[in-house]
């Protein structure tokens, strides 16, 4: 019987490589030594993918560049091989840096895992010509980039080699890492590959180009030769040391603190597909600022998420909702205050937090969260504990049902009175069905979200959205609306402007040329409408979209636009604290925009965009640029430039709004990391210099080194800039598995 086995674990692969609906793998006991050179006999035992399709330039045909992936697997690892090879022997990769997680049109390859077959979420690994490392998360199925999350970390090997007209990757992927449920014989998987020099990208399952190549929907089985075992105790202790010295000159006690802090993280793996993570004292001053941008919007900007305790299974969590106007839960409103006096984000003490989260099965997902923040005096910010519940379950393929519960509690209020924001209790409760058909072609949302808080019952604290999208090869549309209750108060969510019902209906067509400069167009009519929830309209625009994809990789768009702003509140269109437009006054002003992004394979690349036309009662021109080279692969450079010219009537504020933003991304090694980043904003008079060095001393565990200053340019010293504040911090982490 085990001469049949070994015999059929020989010759079984010769026959797969005719049929790739799946791959099929087997198990080896021979050791694997993860250097970029495939020489262990297992690799030529093993079925090989070879058949990729072309993504891009063109979804009809096979990929020029070849591909051929082998897989195998022991107790502890998935192993992975990759030969790519080239049209030319001697050639140069396109890549950003050595940093970890690069992102981009740049040459890797890229392994996406989806072990319970939802095609809704997936793991995400991938690895560059020089050995660098990504991973990620993907959620919602793929269909919008920011669906993949790369601030995941977690641990895995990798290495690549370049050869004369190729190079190898291989991969050896820990169980633990990996999500799934025992006793599975069959998951999902698929490949892509970007190769810069052919400007192809490629994949195994074939992705339509209306489809972004994150897509779930089109991926191929990974059957395994016996259901997978639980992979043992997976328990990962993270711990952290961290010294800081910082002075505020504005605050009222000026003197410089020094503080030394110590806390870290536990990653506990309750099964194979569910996790429980805990924090204790988290510090998160390691984590790279929020980019400036020039404030001209009457409500709220929304910020990503950064930090590593938030992001595994962040969906679950912050999927729910509508995501520009009515979100329950945004993990930015726990451990996070704002410095009025430099725009920054800054931290605010987290005692403790847990968060247990991930699969019951095939069908079920739940996430519990629950933290405590610090109480600050300084800002009349009192201790406040925040909790969320949220279950999902999956129905009719690739739709789910999900409720979720969020409970914001303050323990105590120096505000002087209980109607501040920081003081007593807000709940709300919320009911979301997401639609995704199995061909990817139609997605949408409907939901019903309820807040509760201490003042009572009031009308209208309800918000609900609806949301249906079509996308084909040809035709594109959508219908949403949402409706957001003048009483809605989701105090942890995200929620910019309440009192308001919004339409946004549009349509569009896709083209795809067959040669030419221009590779796809997509044209679209766009309309929105929003009212109070009293019937009064206070905003629409009308505007044609077109969007196009280059042949070189690159990206143009343009867009001609009506807009209607009637004001319920006094507002200073430049936000420069200049004279106000009156309350319950209109303006229909027309513009013109535009962005051009370059090919970004070449050494020196850029981004272009634009806005032409009327604004408010004025005009308003405005120009952004940003511009990079890179000194492949050591040192990349950046420089953002914004600048926006506002002319108003004579009574109210003309301004010349600059942002600039230089950053330099030094990599020595594929372990250190010397980033400077400058931001000055003439918006809110500020020059902020953030510099960080980072040594990945070990597998996830680091040393970090962070300088940050701010100074004032809205008046000088006798010698110079006046200074803010300033602080340095010394931080150490280092990730043990027991």
């Amino acid at each position: 019987m085990k001469r049949v086995y070994w015999l059929l674990h020989l010759f079984l692969p010769i026959f797969l490589q005719a049929q790739e609906d799946a791959y099929h793998i087997f198990s080896t006991d021979q050791p694997i030594k993860i250097d970029g050179i495939i020489d262990e006999e297992v690799w030529g035992n093993v079925q090989v993918i070879k058949n990729f399709k072309q993504y891009f330039p063109s979804d009809s045909t096979a990929a020029e560049s070849t591909v051929e992936i082998r897989m195998t697997y022991d107790e502890i690892y998935l192993y992975v091989s990759a030969k790519m090879y080239n049209l030319t022997e001697d050639r140069e990769y396109a890549v950003p840096s050595l940093r970890r997680d690069y992102r981009g049109n740049f040459d890797g390859i890229t392994i996406e895992i989806d072990p319970f077959q939802d095609n809704t979420n997936a793991f995400q690994f991938g690895i560059n010509p020089f050995g660098v490392q990504r991973e990620g998360l993907i959620s919602n199925g793929g269909v919008r980039g920011d669906d993949l999350a790369l601030s995941w970390d977690n641990k895995w090997l990798a290495e690549a080699k370049q050869y004369p007209g190729f190079w190898v990757a291989e991969a050896a992927i820990p169980f633990k890492t990996l999500r799934f449920k025992p006793g599975n014989d069959r998951w999902n998987i698929n490949f892509y590959r970007i190769d810069t020099e052919q400007g192809e990208r490629s994949t195994w399952t074939h992705i339509p180009r209306n489809f972004l190549i994150l897509s779930l929907a089109f991926m191929k089985e990974l059957v395994w030769d016996k259901p997978l075992e639980k992979s043992g105790p997976n328990i990962s202790l993270i711990p952290y040391v961290s010294a800081s010295t910082q002075q505020n000159n504005e605050a009222i006690d000026p003197d410089r603190i020094n503080d030394f802090s110590y806390g870290g993280d536990a990653k506990i793996a309750v099964s194979p597909s569910l996790n429980l993570d805990l924090t204790f004292n988290p510090d998160f001053s390691q984590v790279e600022l929020d980019q400036q941008v020039t404030d001209l919007n009457r409500f709220e900007l929304f910020f990503p998420e950064r930090r590593q305790f938030f992001l595994e299974n962040a969906d679950l969590f912050e999927s729910f909702g509508h995501p520009f106007y009515s979100r329950p839960f945004f993990s930015r409103r726990i451990g996070i205050a704002r410095d009025e006096s430099t725009g920054q984000n800054i931290q605010n003490q987290i005692y403790a937090g847990a968060r247990l989260s991930g699969k019951l099965d095939n069908n079920w997902r739940i996430g519990i969260l629950n933290m405590q923040a610090a109480e600050d005096e300084a800002i009349n910010l009192p201790g406040i504990n925040y909790t969320v519940g949220a279950i999902q379950r999956k129905i009719f393929g690739r739709s789910n049902i999900g409720a979720i519960f969020v409970n914001k509690q303050a323990f105590e209020s120096y505000a002087e009175n209980d109607t501040t924001p920081y003081g007593g209790w807000n709940r709300l409760a919320g009911i979301d069905y997401n639609i995704a058909s199995s061909n990817g072609r139609w997605n949408g949302k409907v939901m019903y979200h309820h807040s509760f808080d201490e003042s009572g019952t009031k009308p209208k604290q309800g918000s609900h959205t609806g949301f249906i999208g079509y996308s084909s090869k040809k035709w594109i549309g959508s219908w949403a609306h949402v409706y957001v209750g003048e009483n809605h108060n989701a105090e942890v969510g995200f929620v910019p402007r309440p009192g308001i019902f919004r339409i946004n209906p549009d349509f569009g067509r896709n083209f795809f040329p067959s040669k030419g400069f221009i590779n796809s167009i997509e044209l679209k009519v766009e309309t929105e409408y929003i009212w109070t929830v009293d019937g009064q309209k206070t905003d629409h625009k009308y505007a044609i979209n077109m969007n196009s994809g280059l042949s070189n990789t690159g990206r143009m768009s343009a867009s001609i636009e009506q807009n209607h702003t009637f004001l319920i509140d006094p507002f200073d269109p430049t936000q420069t604290d200049g004279r106000e437009l009156e309350a319950m006054t209109g303006y229909t002003y027309h513009n013109f925009n535009f962005s051009y992004i370059s090919d970004q394979r070449k050494l020196f690349n850029y981004q272009i965009n634009g806005y032409l036309g009327e604004y408010f009662n004025g005009n308003r021109q405005s120009l952004g640029a940003n511009l990079g080279y890179r000194f492949q692969p050591i040192l990349d450079i950046n420089v953002n430039v914004v600048y926006n010219r506002i002319r108003l009537p004579a009574d109210f504020n003309d301004a010349d709004l600059w942002l600039l933003g230089p950053r330099f991304d030094l990599t020595l090694t594929k372990s250190i990391f010397f980033t400077n980043f400058i931001q000055y904003n003439s918006q809110i008079d500020n020059i902020n210099i953030n510099s960080r060095f980072q040594w990945r001393f070990a597998p996830v565990s680091d040393l970090f080194i962070v300088y940050t200053d701010n100074y004032g340019t809205e008046q000088f010293s006798d010698i110079g800039l006046r200074r803010k504040n300033h602080a340095l911090i010394l931080k150490m982490t280092y990730w043990i598995n027991l």
